[in-house]
């Protein structure tokens, strides 16, 4: 499959080594058409550790936006949720984290063997290492807190249980996201029983951290608890108010909310009466639905960021009028949880119920910015954090030519990766219950049962079907390695 073409992309120069592109007033704006008031990034020579990646582009028209959100696919070339023109800001560079730790094989005398084995099978271990898996996580390796079974053989394998004894690479690129990656990465360690480094993990925001760079008064809104302070805290916000903060200071604001004592201790309260908004975050999904939707609108329609007030026109046209910009982490409207029925209503469901609110108020689109899958600009990321973690477990800093998206959820999983070139293997533990393949976004590589199999599949196909997936070396050589050990 053929990666990005010009027909797909808003254009410029957007390499990760190249400046980043600029319309001609400096600043990146959604086209004058039928939506909302123009999203701008405010332009700046200061910006030196992001670049601007335009909006996956689509061949149809933007008056279609709203149809877009709600089912993309690549029968029409619908790769984007967001408006043409529209950058989304990312890191030049991948995060380093406290918690690079590559996972080890095992033993020095097993590492040992394990030596002796990959210098007999030089051409097998090349093409482990021009090979990488990118697993989604919710309806693939797992369902909330509780491992899919097949999961935890699958990282037993790529972790060094085979016949080489070698780490294949692979990373986590999941729409999921209210926590910092720390403390996702350390959930996800207990729930899957391997170590999972915060070196191989993007989440639905993670890009988002360049953000800070262009924002200092922002409102954050999802996620469970203060984690999501935490996140963009950690980020570089300078200023981050949640809702609570907000119904700290005036409870009357969200009719319908009670506000309780233990979440008065965790708010920090301040005068929002003369506090001026620059954006607005959705991380995660809404656990406060009524308030959030109440505090975001009241934003959207106030006069340049300023709660208490309204604009003369919400949805006027011109960038002074107009509403702040808002942006969501990811588009799905659906995840898979430990429910045992269909999967629930995510992010993307609470998007298009703001957008109808939004509309029923102006008469207008509301204009905004989603990052996450399908969205180009994650996949440019990933592109970074999969050669930093191919120079971390093989000490070469490059990008494998055969990478294997393995995902559940047809519209965000496998569109993205189509038109970014992976191979994409869809698999029926997730969104997608269906048969042989997806009608409007098919898996190019094949439809699974379970992530085993893809994965099973893959390495068959780059290493030959003889493959073995346990480690059993031969017992001359460990005794070899064990005497060498010994002296």
């Amino acid at each position: 499959m053929p990666r990005f073409s010009d027909d797909d992309l808003g254009g410029g120069n957007d390499s990760p080594g190249g400046p980043p592109p600029a319309p001609s007033d400096g600043a990146s704006r959604a086209p004058d058409d039928q939506s909302g008031a123009p999203v701008t990034i405010p332009s700046s020579d200061n910006h030196q550790h992001t670049i601007e990646i335009p909006a996956t582009r689509s061949s149809i028209s933007d008056i279609h936006m709203q149809r877009l959100s709600l089912s993309p696919s690549m029968r029409d070339r619908r790769g984007s949720r967001n408006s043409f023109g529209i950058s989304l800001p990312i890191p030049r560079s991948p995060r380093r984290s406290r918690l690079s730790t590559a996972q080890k094989p095992g033993s020095a005398a097993r590492d040992i063997i394990a030596s002796q084995v990959q210098d007999t099978h030089k051409d097998k271990v090349a093409k482990v290492k021009n090979m990488c898996f990118a697993f989604d996580i919710d309806g693939v390796l797992a369902h909330g807190n509780n491992a899919i079974p097949q999961a935890k053989n699958v990282l037993r394998i790529l972790n060094g249980d085979n016949e080489l004894g070698i780490q294949f690479p692979y990373i986590l690129l999941t729409n999921g996201g209210g926590k910092t990656e720390e403390a996702r990465c350390q959930q996800l360690t207990e729930v899957l029983g391997f170590p999972i480094s915060t070196d191989q993990f993007i989440q639905s925001h993670t890009p988002m951290q360049a953000l800070a760079e262009y924002y200092d008064n922002v409102l954050v809104c999802g996620g469970e608890s203060n984690n999501i302070r935490g996140v963009a805290e950690n980020y570089g916000f300078k200023n981050v108010v949640i809702p609570k903060d907000i119904l700290a200071w005036d409870p009357t604001i969200s009719p319908c909310r009670k506000f309780t004592k233990e979440e008065e201790e965790e708010a920090k309260v301040r005068d929002f009466a003369n506090f001026k908004f620059d954006a607005i975050m959705c991380f995660a999904e809404s656990h406060d639905q009524s308030t959030e939707y109440q505090i975001i609108l009241d934003l959207l329609l106030s006069a340049n960021g300023r709660l208490l007030t309204r604009a003369k026109d919400p949805a006027a046209r011109d960038a002074v009028a107009g509403h702040i910009p808002i942006y969501f982490s990811q588009g799905d409207l659906l995840c898979p949880t430990e429910h045992k029925g269909p999967p629930r209503l995510h992010l993307g469901a609470f998007r298009v119920a703001l957008e109808a609110q939004y509309k029923a108020l102006t008469g207008r689109d509301l204009d905004r910015i989603v990052y996450g899958k399908p969205e180009r600009a994650t996949y440019i990321v990933a592109d970074e954090v999969i050669k930093s973690w191919m120079e971390e477990i093989h000490g070469e800093k490059k990008l494998p030519e055969n990478i294997y998206m393995i995902g559940d959820n047809p519209q965000s999983d496998i569109i993205g990766g189509n038109l970014y070139g992976w191979n994409t293997c869809l698999v029926r533990t997730g969104v997608f219950q269906g048969g042989k393949n997806d009608v409007n976004n098919p898996a190019n590589f094949g439809v699974f049962d379970h992530v085993e199999d893809a994965v099973k599949a893959a390495i068959r196909k780059e290493l030959g079907n003889d493959f073995k997936f346990e480690w059993n070396p031969p017992n001359p050589t460990a005794s070899t390695a064990s005497s060498a050990i010994m002296e």
